[in-house]
């Protein structure tokens, strides 16, 4: 997803998404400007950092502590960190407003490898990008890791409501009887959309269009016990 104003870079300039780079040398000689601090941006600029000055755009996310990584806390984090608890509730609006803590990486990492953080991106002014604080940058690469946009248009119901993710609990569509979800993002918990974490959905969901479709078949059996 790239912010509507990239239409008005310099033509001389390479623009590439983050689905679109592959390694450092598709990049230009000269100055390299990656647009978004998270995980994707943070990696695409140490990889790239070697061969280029790099900027590296964007508000911090934050890292996740080493010790996370540890089964016995990820285990614990995964339990209580769903949408019953109020912790858990608290980090899926944080998850949603922005991105994912670091992993891996921390800010040393960064300036050890010579990488220049600088404020968000905000628009273009005579062909260079123009950050937050009014500096332009003359850049000759921009590597856009600034996310994904969530698109369902495909699907006509209003269980949307005209907003990016669905209305559901734990992926049961209230207003859409039997249209069910699995791993959307913090679906129930912190790792609904990861491996370990979406088989618990999963199991849910069955269990709803289980208990739905013994219902059916005992409604439609109902008259001739009758």
């Amino acid at each position: 997803m790239r912010p509507g104003f990239a239409a008005e870079l310099d033509p001389d300039i390479l623009q590439l998404h983050s689905t679109e780079y592959r390694n450092p040398s598709q990049l230009r000689d000269g100055e390299v400007l990656v647009v978004g601090a998270g995980n994707s941006g943070a990696e695409v600029a140490l990889e790239a950092a070697a061969n280029h000055r790099k900027w590296l755009a964007g508000r911090c996310t934050g890292t996740f502590p080493p010790l996370l990584y540890s089964l016995p806390l990820w285990w614990v984090i995964t339990q209580f960190a769903t949408v019953k608890t109020s912790a858990g509730r608290n980090m899926r609006t944080r998850m949603q407003a922005g991105g994912t803590p670091l992993v891996r990486l921390r800010p040393k990492d960064f300036t050890a490898a010579g990488i220049t953080r600088v404020p968000r991106v905000v628009g273009v002014q005579d062909g260079k990008p123009r950050l937050e604080d009014g500096r332009l940058l003359d850049v000759k690469s921009v590597v856009w890791c600034t996310g994904f946009r969530h698109d369902y248009n495909w699907i006509r119901l209003p269980a949307f409501a005209d907003v990016d993710l669905p209305t559901h609990h734990r992926g049961v569509v209230p207003s859409q009887p039997g249209f069910y979800f699995v791993g959307l993002p913090f679906q129930f918990g912190v790792s609904s959309a990861l491996i370990d974490g979406v088989g618990r959905d999963a199991e849910h969901i069955s269990q709803q269009i289980g208990a739905r479709a013994t219902s059916r078949v005992d409604r439609t059996a109902s008259p001739a016990r009758r």
